[in-house]
C-alpha cells in the first residue's frame, strides 16, 4: 500500500509511524525541512520538501501509482486542494482531509462536497472528535482516560489508585478469584511515571494509574471495585467557545441525560455566536479564569467544568481555579503532551490530547479488515489495537497460556459472536474473534505478527 501524508506535525507524524510500522510505502510531504527530516531521521518513511498542494511536489512524492493521500497539514485549504489535486490529476483512489472550519465541514455533512469537484472521501475534524472524547469523559467522570472498543461492548478505564481504593496491595491473579463473574482486566499500570503490561502476580498500590479493559454491563461495579463509585453529572461549566467548546455544549443539550451547562466566553463576538447557536445553554461573556465569572457560573455546585480553549496554560489555570472553587471534576484539553505530567501536582481529575484523538481518529477511518482500531495511550507509550483474528494467524486456535505474547502486551478482551469473553490462561482463540490487546510501542511489531495483520484499505 503506497500512501501519502501531507503534514509532518504531530499528527502527520504519528500517522506515517503506524503505517511504516504495518510496512506500507508510506511518503511524507512537508513545506518545513525540519519536519521532514525529522519523519525520515527517526521513521522508515520518505520524505518530500514543498507545499502538498503543488501537483509538482505530489508528482515527486509519487502520487501517480499512490493508493490514498492524507491530508493532515495546518491548513483546511491546503488539505481540500491537495484532495483535489490528487483526485483530478493523478486519479488518486482514496482522500482523506483533516477539516477544522465548521463552515466548510457543515456544507460536506449536506453532502455538497460528495461530487467529482471537490472529491474528499472521509474528513477528520479533530474539533469533533475532542468533543466527544469529551463528552466520554463526563460519561466516566471517575476516569482521567477512556474510550469505547468492540463494538462498544467494551470500555477502557483509566483510573487514579487512592489510599481508599479497596484493593491495594492485591495481587492481580487474586482480583480474578475474588471477582469471578467480574468481565474486566487491567491491562497496563503507570508507576512513578513508567507504563507496564502487569504480570498476575503484580500488585496495586496508592498513586498508580491503572488501565482497565472493562464489559460495558460492568463498568459501575468495576469503578465501585477500584474505589471509584459512579456519580450522576448534572451540572457542567464549559470554559471555551470556540468548535470544541460548542460542540460539547451542543451534544450535552441533544443527550437523553439532562445536563445544565453554562458556557464561558472571553470573546465577546464569539460568545454572542455561541448564545445564538445554543437554545438552553447559558452563555456568559468572561474571563475564565475570573472567580466573580466562576461564582456567576455556579462553579462550586458544578460537577464538572471543561476547560476547552486554545491555550494549554489558560485551560489548566481555569481548572486549577475551578476545582479550588469547589468544582467536583476538572478536564482539561492540552496540546502539548509534556503538560500532562502536571496534572498530578495540580489535582486535575483528567485531560484531552487532540493530537491522539485525531490520529485514532483518523487511523479508525481509513482502516478497513482485520485492524479495526488503534487507540494511542500517553505520549505514543503503548497502543491499544482492536483485531480481527485470521485462520493463518499464530494464535488462532491456541489458549492464551500457550501465545507467547511479548513482555509489553495484554489481552484484554475478546468478542466472539457479539458476546463479551474476559480471557483467562485457559480461554482458546478462535478465528473470527475479535481481540483488544494492549501493547507498549516497541511490542507492536511483534503483536502485528502474531495476528498476521492483514491491513486492508477502504
Amino acid at each position: 500500500m503506497k500512501v501519502i501524508i501531507c503534514g509532518a506535525g504531530q499528527v502527520g507524524w504519528q500517522i506515517a509511524r503506524h503505517l511504516a510500522s504495518e510496512q506500507n510505502d508510506v511518503t511524507v510531504v512537508d513545506n518545513n525541512p525540519e519536519l521532514v527530516r525529522r519523519a525520515t531521521d527517526t521513521l522508515d518513511v520518505q520524505g518530500i520538501s514543498g507545499f502538498a498542494s503543488y501537483p509538482d511536489v505530489l508528482d515527486r512524492a509519487g502520487a501517480r501509482d499512490a493508493d490514498m493521500v492524507i491530508a493532515a497539514t495546518h491548513s483546511d485549504e491546503v488539505n481540500m486542494v491537495t484532495c483535489q489535486v490528487a483526485h483530478s490529476v493523478f486519479g488518486v483512489t482514496r482522500k482523506v482531509a483533516r477539516l477544522r472550519a465548521q463552515s466548510y465541514l457543515e456544507a460536506i455533512y449536506r453532502d455538497l462536497y460528495k461530487r467529482d469537484h471537490m472529491p474528499i472521501d472521509v474528513v477528520i475534524s479533530p474539533e469533533r472528535a475532542v468533543a466527544e472524547a469529551a463528552l466520554q469523559r463526563i460519561a466516566a467522570p471517575s476516569t482521567f482516560d477512556t474510550e469505547s472498543f468492540l463494538e462498544g461492548k467494551v470500555q477502557l478505564l483509566g483510573i487514579d489508585l487512592e489510599e481508599d481504593c479497596p484493593v491495594l496491595n492485591t495481587p492481580l491473579r487474586q482480583l480474578t478469584d475474588l471477582f469471578s463473574t467480574l468481565r474486566a482486566v487491567v491491562i497496563g499500570i503507570r508507576r512513578e511515571g513508567r507504563l507496564f503490561a502487569p504480570d498476575p502476580g503484580d500488585q496495586l498500590f496508592e498513586q498508580d494509574q491503572v488501565y482497565i479493559a472493562s464489559y460495558q454491563g460492568d463498568v459501575e461495579r468495576t469503578l465501585e471495585i477500584f474505589g471509584k463509585p459512579g456519580r450522576k453529572q448534572e451540572r457542567v461549566v464549559i470554559i471555551g467557545a470556540g468548535n470544541v467548546g460548542l460542540a460539547v455544549a451542543k451534544a450535552l443539550e441533544k443527550s437523553q441525560t439532562r445536563i445544565r451547562a453554562r458556557v464561558i466566553e472571553r470573546n465577546r463576538e464569539r460568545a454572542e455566536k455561541a448564545a445564538d447557536e445554543l437554545e438552553r445553554t447559558i452563555v456568559l461573556h468572561g474571563d475564565g479564569m475570573d472567580s466573580d465569572v466562576l461564582a456567576e457560573a455556579s462553579i462550586d455546585r458544578a460537577d464538572a467544568v471543561i476547560c476547552v480553549t486554545d491555550d494549554d496554560k489558560v485551560n489548566l489555570l481555569a481548572a486549577v481555579r475551578a476545582k479550588s472553587a469547589g468544582c467536583k471534576m476538572t478536564i482539561a484539553l492540552i496540546n502539548d503532551p509534556t503538560m500532562a505530567t502536571l496534572m498530578g501536582p495540580l489535582n486535575i481529575d483528567a485531560y484531552i490530547n487532540p493530537r491522539a484523538t485525531t490520529v485514532s481518529s483518523i487511523l479508525r477511518h481509513i482502516r478497513h479488515g482485520r485492524v479495526r482500531g488503534v487507540y494511542s495511550i500517553g505520549d505514543a507509550e503503548a497502543e491499544i489495537i482492536e483485531a480481527q483474528v485470521l485462520s493463518t494467524s499464530p494464535i488462532s486456535g491456541k489458549e492464551i497460556r500457550e501465545i507467547d505474547f511479548p513482555e509489553g502486551a495484554l489481552l484484554g478482551a475478546i468478542l466472539r459472536s457479539g458476546e463479551v469473553i474476559k480471557p483467562v490462561g485457559t480461554t482458546r482463540v478462535l478465528e473470527g474473534d475479535i481481540v483488544m490487546i494492549f501493547a507498549m510501542a516497541d511490542d507492536v511489531p511483534e503483536v502485528e505478527r502474531l495476528l498476521q495483520v492483514s491491513i486492508d484499505f477502504f
